[in-house]
């Protein structure tokens, strides 16, 4: 472990819709973390070396068959542990605790009684609070040498502590924002308990990885797809930061961008950065591989691959360029700008079933040549601007909403065409200028804006029948795009982007608006 690296903690994951969401408010204490399956073992984490652990929640019942099961040995490392919800129970039950099927179950908005209000864990906290439950067990006896620290009308124990192992847990949920105190209980457990100091930053993520980089790299010549995005403005900042020179920029016009990103990337990121930029036309390289396809699966996968080939076809034009220059190292490594949001839907990271592949995850060659260097994949989205604000890139590159990797090409219901392509670019084009001249962009984390080319509806335009496409507006608000929010728009700002799109872009004579949240909704449709 290196002298910028920290101990992590570790977020154990029962399936919890929220173990992201847990690691998330584990960072915002200052303390890193990260997420593992709840198949691990004492040994596996004795190897991590964890400063403390949180077992997270899960839908299943302790006493079900094939519910997730806590490894009793964990408990007994010495490392602070606390417990939430399921975790709690699972704690319990290991401890010699009881696990009840009480019959009575708490959803939503709970009151809770604190009696522990000069513990180490709900100290400082009032006796009566709201909070976050979501359980049909609960826990009826504490386990021995464990203080019963909280209760409600149907759980009677619905805290417990034992200071001198270090050992903690609660029914409710503190990871989210309905409940009252919630954080406060995760800072006590991280900063009280575990005496963690709460420093670990976006300072501290830069040198550990300009460390790792350079022992990673050595002096071998690096490339990085640039796509005008956050997460690859900032993968890439942060290698050259490590290995200057040895780094070389590949922007890849696929055909699949939305207006004017070439510009952005060409002139904004060089002048901000100093790198060396060298653009590959492969529209058509592109469309030709994409024809015909319609299954949102494949179409990930298929540019995921076209971007690999791309990326190896300039890599050998970057060796024939440097032949004969004996400091001019090989092509060894791509960079690419995964995110941990990216690892953990994709099935790494927890154990998790499989949301979507990430171009950058499930969607790469198997006889890919290239080794990868991922600076940002431990992080979330926030994290990343954060790094990218330290590392002083401009804002016009570090608040740009997100924008998919595989671009327009998931953002088209159906076969991806250079007719629709161009119809999509124009629709999303007026979007994002009315939201600007709005004065919303720092109000929604992104606009998605889809066509749904295999789907046509009746329309009267001109006085005649028309046959036209939908297009659908997907304005969502989140934090790490973990869990997401529809962002509610001013009606008049919806009215002037329908009338604009069904006005100006042909072809297309509808608009229709995406309300569902994630979950269950995903943020991209494809």
């Amino acid at each position: 472990m290196s002298e910028t690296e920290q101990r992590p903690v570790l977020v154990v994951d029962f399936g919890a819709q929220y173990a992201q969401l847990i690691a998330r408010r584990v960072r915002e204490a200052n303390v890193y973390s990260e997420i593992v399956p709840h198949s691990i073992t004492a040994d596996e984490i004795r190897e991590k070396d964890p400063a403390a652990i949180v077992l997270s929640g899960g839908p299943s019942s302790v006493y079900e068959d094939g519910a997730p099961s806590l490894d009793g040995e964990i408990l007994d490392l010495g490392v602070p542990v606390l417990g939430i919800c399921y975790g709690f129970q699972a704690m319990a039950k290991s401890l010699g605790g009881e696990v009840a099927h009480t019959g009575q179950r708490e959803y939503g908005a709970t009151d809770v009684t604190v009696s522990g209000t000069d513990s180490v864990l709900l100290g400082d906290q009032p006796a009566s609070q709201v909070t976050w439950m979501s359980h049909g067990d609960s826990v009826a006896k504490a386990p021995e040498g464990f203080d019963v620290l909280a209760s409600s009308a149907s759980t009677p124990v619905a805290a417990f502590a034992s200071d001198e192992r270090k050992l903690y847990g609660v029914q409710w949920h503190p990871e989210v924002k309905h409940s009252a105190y919630g954080q406060a209980v995760l800072e006590n457990f991280l900063h009280r308990a575990a005496g963690l100091p709460g420093d670990w930053n976006s300072a501290n993520v830069i040198e550990e990885q300009v460390e790792r980089i350079r022992a990673q790299v050595g002096s071998a010549r690096v490339i990085a797809g640039l796509s005008g995005g956050v997460d690859s403005a900032v993968a890439a900042a942060i290698v050259h930061k490590a290995v200057g020179d040895q780094l070389t920029c590949v922007f890849v016009d696929h055909g699949l961008l939305r207006a004017d990103e070439r510009k952005q990337v060409e002139e904004d990121y060089v002048a901000s950065t100093g790198v060396r930029l060298v653009t590959v036309d492969a529209e058509q390289q592109f469309l030709d591989a994409l024809a015909g396809v319609s299954d949102p699966e494949q179409k990930r996968k298929i540019i995921g691959r076209e971007f690999i080939r791309t990326f190896e076809a300039a890599a050998e034009a970057l060796v024939l360029e440097a032949r004969g220059d004996d400091d001019a190292g090989e092509v060894k490594f791509l960079v690419q700008g995964t995110l941990y949001p990216d690892v953990v839907e994709s099935g790494g990271g927890s154990g998790t079933a499989n949301i979507k592949s990430h171009h950058n995850v499930g969607g790469l060659p198997e006889d890919m040549t290239f080794e990868l260097v991922e600076p940002l994949r431990t992080l979330f989205k926030d994290e990343v601007r954060a790094v990218g604000r330290e590392l002083g890139l401009p804002e016009v590159i570090v608040g740009r909403q997100p924008f998919p990797g595989p671009g327009l090409g998931i953002r088209i219901v159906g076969e991806v065409t250079a007719e629709r392509l161009d119809l999509l670019r124009a629709a999303d084009k007026i979007a994002r200028e009315e939201l600007t001249a709005a004065g919303l962009d720092e109000e929604i984390w992104q606009c998605p804006v889809v066509l749904l080319a295999d789907v046509r509806s009746v329309g009267v335009q001109g006085d005649g029948r028309t046959y036209g496409h939908p297009i659908v507006l997907r304005p969502v608000s989140s934090e790490d795009a973990m869990t997401a929010d529809w962002t509610r728009l001013p009606y008049d700002t919806l009215a002037k982007i329908s009338n604009r799109i069904t006005n100006e872009v042909p072809d297309v004579n509808r608009v229709v608006l995406d309300v569902t949240s994630k979950p269950p909704g995903t943020i991209e449709w494809e």
